[in-house]
């Protein structure tokens, strides 16, 4: 395969075919970046990669986080183009703080705006945290074409993600849990011992190793903190935003393609529940990535990318 040049990335050069290689199959997509026009603005993408191989088509945790963590699979791009994409309103996306545009259905739409937009006829579904709900909710919306789906650290429903959070919370110092529960308590959310303690829990629980930046990532590219606090709230282990009663666990059950599920150690989305979630699948596969907070592909990238790169291989092997 041509040698990756991540230039293209800092440049804005947009460059995939639209001639397919073989009848019925994905285009031939080159590497490269493009935007996408969707309601409320233009959603960036980027390619890594490029031929004809089924590609994969990835999306990022938040709401309000960005896709740059994926970067961390350009292993997997030696092989297959990896799609990657900033939702609207974060990252390289058009920045918004319109609460009309942070509904769930409008960021399916926003999936399907990239799978039209390169015209993929199959490609493997990936979602991270809350970009796991955002593939289940696309996977019931839109099956076709969906050759498989990855489920990485899911997040399906907002009362299982908070029972969670209590666990793992109840195992903090005193000290933390009492900043917590006052800050509940009373929703202020802004003093310096919650702040603290919301620090102290990610690094238990969020993100365990100090990041190492991929030699990709030459572009600024911020997250949303106002879309994360509206759809979400001030921390992990506290909900209340518009997704606070949010679950649609329930629709794992109507899967039919291959799944895995993938989730660290030490994750926010514990092995316990995501285990769960995997059984509900039929025929799902379930993978621990040891020595990992929710993370997983700045702790253990290794783990995940043979994972991910096993199931691919078991399904395309059939």
């Amino acid at each position: 395969m041509k040698r990756i040049h991540y230039c293209y990335f800092l440049l804005g050069f947009m460059i995939f075919s639209c001639t397919s290689a073989k009848k019925n199959a994905n285009p031939m997509l080159l590497q490269g970046e493009g935007f996408v026009e969707v309601k409320g603005g233009k959603i960036w993408y980027g390619i890594m990669g490029e031929g004809d191989n089924v590609p994969l088509l990835c999306l990022h945790g938040g709401p309000g986080g960005t896709s740059k963590i994926y970067y961390k699979l350009s292993e997997i791009a030696k092989e297959r183009p990896v799609i990657m994409f900033d939702q609207l309103g974060t990252g390289r996306s058009g920045y918004h703080q319109d609460t009309t545009l942070l509904k769930p259905e409008l960021f399916v739409e926003q999936v399907k705006a990239i799978k039209d937009e390169l015209n993929l006829n199959e490609f493997f579904l990936v979602g991270s945290s809350w970009g796991a709900a955002l593939a289940l909710e696309y996977y019931t919306t839109y099956p076709e074409g969906i050759k498989g789906i990855v489920f990485n650290s899911p997040y399906f429903s907002t009362s299982i993600w908070t029972d969670d959070a209590a666990k793992l919370v109840a195992q903090l110092p005193d000290s933390i849990q009492s900043a917590i529960h006052l800050a509940e308590r009373d929703s202020v959310f802004d003093t310096e011992s919650y702040i603290a303690a919301n620090s102290y829990f990610a690094s238990k629980h969020g993100k365990r190793k100090v990041p190492v930046k991929h030699p990709y990532d030459t572009v600024p590219s911020n997250r949303n903190n106002f879309i994360y606090n509206y759809m979400w709230g001030p921390s992990e282990f506290t909900a209340t935003g518009t997704l606070r009663n949010f679950d649609n666990h329930q629709s794992l059950k109507k899967i039919t393609v291959p799944t895995l599920m993938t989730t660290g150690e030490y994750d926010e989305a514990r092995p316990e529940t995501v285990m769960n979630f995997a059984e509900m699948v039929p025929n799902a596969k379930f993978v621990l990535i040891p020595e990992s907070g929710h993370s997983t592909l700045n702790d253990n990238g290794p783990a995940v990318l043979a994972a991910i790169q096993q199931f691919i291989k078991t399904i395309e092997k059939k």
